[in-house]
């Protein structure tokens, strides 16, 4: 394959997904037969309202659950093929994510929460020593490196955690309403700081999120419907 040929392929292609709850007897369907693709260096937004799909269709192409049907591609290959020791693999050596709780270790401070997943990677202690100060740096908090979670406020705890989504070296970051638990101003500059992440590191950032800030720093945006996309804009 040649190298032109290569750029075009994306890093995941999803084909006619399906995914369906079971609530009760009830069976819910919250993504119907939708083709997604996501490309590298993408800064893209899945908008809609609550229940339209957006955080199912973030965890199918995240790994962190598997379609009912249809096909997910990465780099071309189907992900159904990797048991769940593969898709561990994926996820921590490839892929970021962001939480809109943030999901920090409580007991670990700000440092020892980005240097985690180096450590579950194998990653050197001086090496994740080294890298976890410069991602702390920056997001705009080293001073914060050896201060526990719970003495942080929700933007300084973000900002770790989008440290620690970068601690590996992602491919893509997924970011599940990252800016649900802000204020206005402390969202505007964590949103500032992806778009500079994106722009400077080349990571594909992708959001699931209602929050028009959000959507208008985009540079794609996916609308979701029903488990449908219904729209597209770029």
């Amino acid at each position: 394959m040649s190298s032109a040929a290569a750029e075009d392929v994306p890093i995941l292609r999803g084909r006619d997904l399906t995914k369906t709850y079971r609530l009760g007897e009830q069976r819910v369907p919250a993504i119907a037969g939708l083709d997604f693709d996501c490309h590298a260096g993408e800064f893209t937004a899945l908008e809609g309202p609550s229940g339209s799909g957006k955080t199912t269709l973030l965890n199918l192409l995240g790994l962190l659950d598997r379609p009912d049907g249809g096909s997910l591609l990465l780099d071309g290959e189907d992900s159904a093929a990797l048991d769940e020791n593969a898709r561990a693999r994926v996820r921590l050596r490839r892929f970021g994510f962001v939480f809109q709780t943030f999901n920090l270790i409580p007991v670990l401070t700000a440092r020892e929460n980005v240097e985690y997943p180096m450590a579950l990677a194998d990653v050197s202690a001086r090496e994740r020593e080294e890298r976890a100060r410069a991602l702390l740096s920056s997001v705009g908090i080293a001073e914060k490196e050896g201060v526990r979670p719970d003495l942080l406020s929700g933007g300084q705890r973000q900002r770790v955690a989008i440290a620690r989504a970068l601690a590996n070296d992602p491919e893509i970051v997924f970011a599940d309403e990252p800016t649900a638990n802000l204020d206005s101003r402390t969202a505007a500059e964590i949103l500032d700081l992806m778009r500079r992440l994106n722009e400077e590191r080349r990571v594909a950032f992708l959001f699931a999120t209602h929050d028009p800030r959000v959507v208008e720093r985009a540079r794609r945006v996916v609308v979701l419907r029903d488990g449908a996309i219904v729209e597209e804009r770029r």
